[in-house]
């Protein structure tokens, strides 16, 4: 049996010029998961991370502090585009109010998911190629091998409503609660990928959990 670790990214720089970037929280909750997996003895036998920047900065960060042997890059777990897809739809939806830019993008994204065009890539574009890049990763997870895998909040809410319900019903609510620098772990053997435990933070202290 082999295990695939899903990371979120540490915190980007929200409301800065540019988002792709770890804040110095993001820095710092990548630092806590990299510690507490060397604290532990553990590192994985293989990493995968997301094309964009805060995927990398946060897999160097972890892999690291627990001694890693560096990582692939899959774009097929990139984040799709929340900015452009809150901004077509809502062009004045507030960017400096964490809360309200939520709202706004809960509505973008029921409309995104109805199959409303709009900026960026469909959702069903989105839903192929996550699901396609977490194929390949099931296929790396073959017996004693651990997966590492760092994305964003996106992709780990699909993968796991495809998991747990076959289908993406589930993606609105996991995809409102995944912690920055959180892991979900799924375990692979006979039967397929099965969910192990998601969203788990418990390396981070609790001034230091962060959504967005």
């Amino acid at each position: 049996m082999g295990t695939i670790h899903l990371v979120r990214h540490g915190q980007a720089s929200w409301g800065a010029a540019d988002y792709d970037e770890l804040s110095a929280l993001g820095r710092d909750q990548s630092d806590a998961l990299g510690t507490s997996w060397e604290a532990s003895g553990w590192a994985p036998t293989d990493a995968v991370a997301g094309g964009m920047k805060r995927h990398a900065q946060t897999a160097i960060s972890v892999i690291d502090a627990c001694g890693g042997d560096g990582y692939d890059v899959d774009g097929g777990w990139d984040e799709y585009d929340h900015l452009a897809l809150v901004r077509d739809r809502e062009p004045t939806a507030p960017g400096g109010d964490a809360k309200a830019f939520q709202a706004a993008l809960n509505r973008a994204i029921a409309d995104w998911m109805g199959g409303a065009e709009g900026a960026g890539e469909s959702f069903e574009t989105f839903r192929g190629r996550v699901l396609g890049a977490f194929e390949a990763v099931v296929g790396q997870a073959t017996t004693g091998r651990s997966v590492a895998v760092f994305t964003s909040g996106g992709p780990i809410a699909l993968v796991v409503s495809h998991l747990l319900a076959g289908d993406d019903s589930l993606f609105p609510r996991l995809n409102d609660v995944v912690v920055n620098a959180s892991v979900t772990t799924v375990i692979s053997g006979g039967s397929g990928p099965r969910l192990l435990a998601f969203n788990e933070h418990a390396h981070l202290p609790k001034d230091m959990v962060s959504y967005r």
